[in-house]
């Protein structure tokens, strides 16, 4: 279990909540509470599993898990994760050599890699990655579990079966398996709510004042993102507990509790700092992806996701089973329960739910941005108030019949309301009916164990399912005094003093655990196979990736020149494979980088936040890529086998990593198409730029006999065939997808050029769409620049320095998109922020200096440490004033 979960046990306290003075309470509540946790840790994992296993998906079975972002994303950072903790990689924490040809390592870290549990992949074999991110995954989801218990058991007492049945409804819930389980960074902050929950329930109280900052910090580092979400969620909480709570019966004490809770977030979001500053900063400076109006769901769509089998990306996932959402329901008709608590629990829960289709509070929700994909990130926050609601509603025993029945009338009208939805699956209204019907026969075995149970019972030392006498009523139960005989009767429901009576709450456990399981069962399963069919997938790691990477192993020969493992299926090849090409896939991928590779006729996916490889002799000259990667693939790949493939590697002469230009302003010919650009790069005239005439769908034009044909047109769609030659595929689809410049075939001896267009839809064609490549130019162009450029390269973690010839005048490039964070010297000078030559780290010379020196530090790192700093002095002052107080 993650340590946080084992502090989190320490607060499972006496029943009532009432507070248990400094350190961890030993004894019988808290071995109920560690029962409790480890009971819905561990019937979290083994549903979790076996909704993977009914899916037949990898480990459990032979179909890809990698859809959309798991593949493209996640599954290649946590290869590269590994690597960099077993010291396998070129890079350090603050550069990545691997991607984007120099990419900002720190910032993908804490948007991707900063949990805690992320460290496990570390024990996997390379070949095992898969699997290192399923059991990364599998704990973060039982972390949630777990955590969610010990809040629920500290908010208020009752019986620990339900309570671990309720935290995993929580951990399993259809946002966990609809977006969580692939999305894992955002996990994190499932976790982090019921761990929020309960700094803020330290805070009313006066407690931990140094523990509860430190989870603050750990939920912001693991992942900012959802943690804010967490936090937002969490305050709603802390309101709900300062209004109805006992211990805070007063405006002083409401004001003070909310004021250590603020204060506990303060310094856990200062604490956090250093990595939260360099993430925010780097998401400034990033791809910007186009501009998202929201557009609230349907409410039939809304309500239809509270049911079974639901899966879709517009709108929100909040199914938490059946039982656990009948519960929930009952709670504004149980009168078992005080009166303010329904009230301030039920109007959070209707509050939150409105907030998520009104545009100002979604966008709170996402911090300002309405988010490209998922609108509603937030859902899991509203998922766990709905079985806080759910667990106040059963805590003191089964609702009354009364509220059962105007329950489940709500639930019914919301089912019946909800059928005409288009979330709805075949299998929503059968696993709904059954795990329904399990619960209320559960909920009338419970009800005829309170009717068995002696009236002499009720007030007194009889002991409830656990085995465990209760205690008097303290601190949250003192609100229910004008009610106790009635709350006493109905909390009977789950206690059994006689040995027969006890069969009936064990086995109306046991039904409510199997109602449960068997919808989160189902659900996880339908929603895999509903993704793999709907969605972009990958396919899994195998034979293809392994035969890259040794490949790329034998050629690698960094830093003297890159080696580019071309395509790979899965995309981010080197993350996963090695090497040092242009792959990269990030939500931080600088603008100038993604700017710079499309504008040299690189491809690009995500709004240009993933931009490609480029198999094109001109760019690898311009990137130094010396060995290049080309795989044939053995068959076509599908979502049930590992793709096979054979990898060859070619070697070329290319310029060094450091070349030197004759001055700052590029030189060669004016134009904006790709085939300019590069030539300006490169400094030399390499392709002859024909306009070709249209006619209809072809295109003619004229170009020296044996020169490469090359097509660029970013926006085109379809397909481009030169006379005699294969019919090259182009997937241009503005703005999501930029189609990357492509090779056609060899000019033949007459010099006529005849290209045929087969579009989807309209063709987009730039001015200059046809390049036709002179080899020997290009030739030329390579051997001044490698004549003239560095005669010796050398890189640590996130330096480069290099040996010019010398006198060398003009400015030295170096092969790295100029991302925010680079400096650079000549000589002996000071480091200075890098200019910028055609979007690459440039240092100006002046014929004196014979090296040149440039460090990259993420932005943001020294402020974010100057705030990490403070904050650990604030922590550290508060941490005195309470010891001082608690002598006092």
């Amino acid at each position: 279990m993650p340590p946080v979960a084992e502090t989190v046990l320490d607060e499972v306290e006496a029943e009532g909540g009432e507070d248990a003075g400094p350190g961890p309470r030993t004894g019988a509540p808290a071995r109920r509470g560690a029962r409790a946790a480890g009971a819905a840790a561990l019937l979290t994992a083994v549903l979790f599993c076996l909704a993977t296993a009914l899916s037949r998906s990898h480990p459990f079975g032979p179909v890809t898990r990698n859809v959309v972002d798991l593949g493209q994303q996640y599954l290649p950072y946590h290869a590269y994760w590994r690597s960099f903790l077993r010291g396998e990689t070129h890079g350090d924490a603050f550069l990545n050599w691997n991607s984007g040809f120099g990419a900002n390592f720190l910032g993908d870290v804490g948007t991707y890699l900063s949990s805690p549990v992320d460290l496990l992949v570390v024990f996997f074999p390379a070949d095992r990655i898969e699997l290192a991110l399923y059991v990364v995954t599998a704990v973060k989801i039982t972390a949630a579990g777990a955590a969610m218990v010990a809040l629920l058991l500290r908010l208020r007492p009752g019986p620990w079966p339900v309570a671990a049945a309720l935290g995993t409804a929580y951990a399993l819930s259809g946002w966990t398996f609809n977006f969580g389980s692939t999305v894992p960074m955002w996990l994190d902050g499932l976790a982090a709510f019921p761990l929020l929950c309960l700094v803020g329930e330290w805070a009313r109280t006066g407690r931990r004042p140094v523990l509860g900052p430190l989870v603050v910090a750990l939920a912001w580092i693991a992942n900012f993102y959802t943690a804010y979400m967490a936090t937002l969620g969490a305050a709603v909480v802390l309101a709900v507990r300062l209004l109805t709570a006992e211990e805070t019966a007063t405006a002083r004490r409401r004001l003070a509790g909310a004021l250590r809770a603020a204060r506990s977030v303060l310094v856990g979001v200062g604490l956090a700092a250093p990595l939260v500053a360099v993430v925010f900063l780097g998401t400034k400076t990033a791809d910007p992806t186009p501009e998202v109006t929201f557009a609230p769901a349907a409410w039939t769509d809304v309500l239809a996701r509270f049911l079974p089998a639901t899966a879709s990306t517009a709108s929100p996932a909040l199914f938490i089973g059946t039982p656990a959402l009948l519960l929930a329901l009952t709670l504004p008709f149980n009168r078992a329960v005080a009166p303010r608590v329904r009230a301030a629990l039920t109007a959070a829960v209707v509050l939150v739910t409105l907030s998520l289709q009104w545009e100002p509070t979604h966008l709170l929700w996402h911090a300002g941005a309405s988010p490209n994909g998922v609108p509603y990130r937030q859902a899991f926050v509203l998922c766990g108030l709905l079985l806080i609601a759910a667990w106040f509603s059963v805590a003191g025993g089964v609702p009354r019949p009364a509220a059962l029945l105007a329950g489940g009338a709500l639930l019914g009208g919301l089912a019946w309301a909800a059928r005409g939805s288009v979330d709805i699956d075949r299998w929503t209204f059968p696993a709904s009916g059954a795990a329904a019907l399990l619960a209320l026969i559960a909920a009338l075995l419970a009800l005829a164990a309170a009717r068995r149970e002696p009236s002499g019972a009720v007030g007194g030392n009889h002991r409830d399912s656990t085995g465990t006498a209760p205690e008097a009523p303290t601190g949250d139960n003192r609100e229910n005094s004008t009610a106790t005989a009635r709350q006493d009767s109905a909390r009977t429901a789950l206690k059994a003093p006689a040995r027969p009576a006890r069969l009936l709450p064990l086995l109306a456990v046991l039904l409510l655990v199997a109602a449960q399981a068997g919808e989160a069962a189902v659900t996880g399963k339908r929603i895999e196979e509903q993704q793999r069919a709907e969605v972009a997938w990958s396919p899994r790691t195998g034979p293809w990736h392994e035969a890259a990477a040794r490949e790329v192993a034998r050629a690698d020969a960094w830093p003297r020149h890159r080696t580019d493992p071309g395509e790979v299926p899965g995309g981010n090849d080197v993350l996963l494979v090695g090497g040092q090409g242009a792959d990269y896939y990030s939500s931080l991928t600088s603008e100038t980088t993604s700017r710079t590779l499309v504008s040299l006729g690189f491809g690009a996916y995500a709004k240009g936040r993933h931009p490609v490889t480029l198999d094109n002799p001109v760019t690898d000259a311009l990137f130094s890529v010396g060995t290049r990667m080309r795989s044939e693939p053995a068959e076509p790949v599908r979502q049930d086998a590992p793709p096979r493939a054979t990898v060859t590697a070619t070697t070329v002469p290319v310029p060094p990593l450091v070349t030197v230009r004759p001055s700052a302003r590029p030189a060669g010919p004016s134009g904006d198409s790709a085939f300019a650009r590069q030539e300006r790069l490169l400094g030399a005239s390499v392709y002859e730029l024909p306009a070709p005439r249209r006619t209809g769908r072809a295109l003619a034009a004229h170009c020296p006999a044996g020169s490469e044909v090359w097509f660029w047109a970013p926006e085109y769609r379809g397909t481009a065939t030169l006379a005699g030659q294969r019919p090259v595929r182009f997937d241009g689809k503005p703005p999501a997808v930029s189609a990357a410049m492509g090779a056609l075939g060899t000019v033949p001896a007459s010099g006529e050029v005849r290209i045929a267009l087969d579009p989807e839809g309209r063709a987009r064609l730039p001015r200059e769409p046809v390049g036709c490549l002179v080899r020997a130019r290009l030739d030329t162009a390579v051997d001044r620049l490698t004549a003239t450029g560095a005669t010796r390269v050398r890189t640590t973690g996130h330096t480069v320095t290099a040996a010019l010839p010398p006198g060398s005048t003009g400015v030295a490039v170096l092969a790295v998109p100029r991302i925010s964070g680079w400096s650079c010297a000549a000589g002996n000078a000071d480091l200075r922020p890098a200019r910028a030559y055609e979007g690459l780290v440039a240092v100006p010379l002046d014929g004196r200096a014979d090296t040149v020196h440039c460090s990259f530090r993420p932005p943001g790192l020294r402020l974010g440490g100057a705030v990490g700093a403070a904050a650990l002095l604030a922590l550290a002052a508060t941490g005195v004033l309470h010891r001082r107080r608690s002598r006092g």
